[in-house]
């Protein structure tokens, strides 16, 4: 059962992350270009409080 859901949230995540390339090219174009000028340090505390948040919210949910 743990692998059915682990696929649901993967296909779901893809279908999200897919969502803005697919209705606005040209912004998502211009946001990568963006993203690519942040440094290094920053783009990982981007990435820890996102896992935070994500996490945390998971646990307030179950």
């Amino acid at each position: 059962m743990a692998w059915q859901e682990l696929t649901t949230a993967f296909c779901l995540m893809l279908i999200l992350e897919g969502m803005l390339p697919f209705l606005y090219p040209n912004r998502w174009k211009k946001l990568v270009a963006q993203l690519a000028e942040v440094d290094s340090r920053s783009m990982r505390i981007m990435g820890f409080a996102s896992m935070f948040i994500g996490t945390a919210l998971l646990y307030v949910i179950q």
